[in-house]
């Protein structure tokens, strides 16, 4: 009965009764509503919803809720069944005494101990995988023409297993370097050149970041993907056959016979230098076991239809993720991750500001679209998808605004736009940030190419010009370190239980915040250019179609 109301006359009534109740809302001064804000992101952080993990009851309840609110404020339904756009995904589960890893070279044959010396994923293609092969050293594995870098030049490897170093050259732009590093271009090139397997070998530098010791943590977590019509798993390379990532203990047994040692390969690491490819002696045999099931979660998509008869079939897109992590595996009482802040605060602030362009009497001349998206925990999935299958066309969406985890626990002098410096939203978002009186501020965290890691980046990857929108660090009350505030967040309750709603949310944090992204979104539907790439972009001359 309930997916009937979801589906069918009840948001139409419902969208009705609320468009013929809207009151006006001047739109050059927004005012948000705190208490709706906090009722919503009080509700999406509740325990009832068991940490909101994608496929879960949780998340359903979360998916209703948000579809519910889109029709309240009078929203046209713009997925597949009416607000909800469901996906079907599979899920794989690697079965952990069945991995296996034998190396066979000068010194005979070695086993390779599962976990302890390397760890593999689950297959989302098969249950049962094995490869087994002659290995190449393939540097980083990375082709970046636009950068003059080919770690396959001159390497033959049809039909055999490739051998990288994890991570990129030192020189690499960080951003850029975060798209041609990702383990899905990675694989890319290895397929492209023939390769039928592929191993990953820690540096100093991922030592350092992501130390193998701390990996141990994540060996039970699943594989996912969203699934093609024909019940294929998208972003998967069957050619691949297995996969491994080796601690340096490990990795020094491959190379132990090698031309070049892995001490010296580390050498040329340090002094940024791109270590050449090469045949490594030996073969290597890779199997495992995987457990597949299916599972189903929706995005849920409403759109405000824009006024001038033109730019109205163009699209500004709000995303935000509604998804969680669910339980923890932990002993003490509380063991669910209930993301207050991760990100019901983003779904919360998406709401309220979908709210306030229902009620403007004059409504911007381009539509606007608010995709709350599923699966971002798992991969930037549900985003992926609808960015692959979108409920307008691609070529209509001109630009994305993503919400993802505001840290609203103090007031704020500015904000920070990741990816603006590529497109000429740049000028954009300082316009609308200026209207609502806050500074916007540069990137502080370059390095960590946070551009690249979340639900805007799908819609990137299809040629739309992005931002991803989080407050500031600049604090209006000088007694307060916003570097510090967010720091606190990310080392206490970043993926664990206490991101609730115990934390000392500032309401008008809450508001300022949401205040910004509706002139944002505001400007950009109505400014007369849509948004475009900068010259010479590389998002821009990768992506845009």
């Amino acid at each position: 009965m309930i997916k009937k109301l979801v589906i069918g006359g009840f948001f139409a009534a419902l969208s009705a009764v609320a468009h013929s109740q809207n009151s006006s809302a001047d739109q050059a001064n927004f005012n948000p509503d705190t208490n709706r804000i906090k009722s919503h992101l009080y509700f999406l952080a509740d325990d009832l919803l068991e940490g909101r993990d994608t496929g879960s009851r949780g998340h359903n309840i979360a998916a209703l809720y948000i579809a519910t609110e889109f029709a309240k404020y009078g929203l046209k339904p713009a997925g597949t069944e009416g607000f909800m756009q469901p996906i079907d995904f599979r899920k794989a589960d690697l079965v952990q005494k069945s991995p296996t890893f034998t190396f066979t070279g000068e010194d005979g044959e070695q086993s390779l101990s599962y976990p302890k010396e390397y760890l593999t994923g689950p297959s989302l293609l098969e249950t049962e995988a094995a490869v087994s092969g002659k290995m190449v050293f393939a540097g980083y594995g990375i082709i970046a023409e636009e950068l003059q870098h080919n770690d396959y030049e001159g390497l033959d490897v049809e039909g055999k297993i490739v051998v990288v170093l994890s991570g990129k050259p030192k020189s690499f732009p960080s951003e850029e370097g975060a798209h041609f590093a990702s383990g899905h271009q990675k694989a890319q090139y290895a397929v492209d050149n023939g390769a039928i397997g592929m191993i990953s070998i820690t540096t100093p530098t991922t030592e350092e970041v992501r130390p193998y010791q701390t990996r141990l943590n994540y060996i039970h977590t699943p594989g996912m993907a969203w699934l093609h019509e024909d019940g294929t798993p998208a972003n998967t390379f069957p050619q691949l056959k297995g996969s491994a990532f080796l601690s340096k203990p490990a990795a020094e047994k491959l190379f132990a016979n090698a031309p070049v040692t892995l001490d010296e390969i580390y050498a040329q690491l340090e002094e940024d230098k791109s270590p050449k490819g090469f045949d490594l002696p030996g073969e290597v045999s890779m199997g495992k076991k995987s457990e597949h099931s299916q599972i189903s979660s929706p995005n849920v998509v409403g759109v405000i239809e824009g006024s001038d008869p033109e730019l109205k079939n163009e699209y500004v897109v709000f995303s935000a993720h509604s998804d969680h992590i669910g339980f923890a595996k932990t002993v003490k009482k509380d063991n669910i991750n209930n993301g207050a802040m991760d990100n019901a605060s983003g779904t919360s602030v998406m709401l309220e500001t979908a709210r306030l362009f229902s009620e403007m009497k004059q409504k911007p001349k381009r539509s606007i679209l608010f995709v709350s998206v599923t699966g971002e925990e798992k991969g930037l999935l549900g985003a992926d998808y609808f960015a692959n299958n979108p409920t307008v066309p691609v070529t209509s969406m001109v630009a994305d605004v993503n919400l993802d985890m505001p840290i609203l626990t103090y007031q704020f002098a500015d904000v920070i736009a990741f990816g603006a410096n590529h497109s000429d939203m740049k000028a954009s978002v300082e316009e609308a940030a200026g209207n609502a009186g806050i500074s916007l501020s540069p990137d502080p965290w370059p390095e960590q190419a946070l551009f690249t890691r979340s639900d805007h980046y799908a819609f990137v990857k299809q040629g739309i010009p992005s931002v991803f929108m989080v407050p500031g660090l600049t604090s209006k009350d000088p007694d307060v370190d916003g570097s510090k505030m967010f720091g606190q967040f990310l080392a206490t309750n970043y993926h664990k239980p206490s991101d609730n709603t115990n934390q000392p949310f500032d309401w008008d944090a809450a508001k300022t915040f949401t205040a910004v992204n509706a002139e944002i979104g505001l400007t950009l539907a109505n400014q007369e250019e849509k948004p475009k790439w900068n010259k010479g972009d590389f998002f821009g001359n990768t992506f845009a179609k």
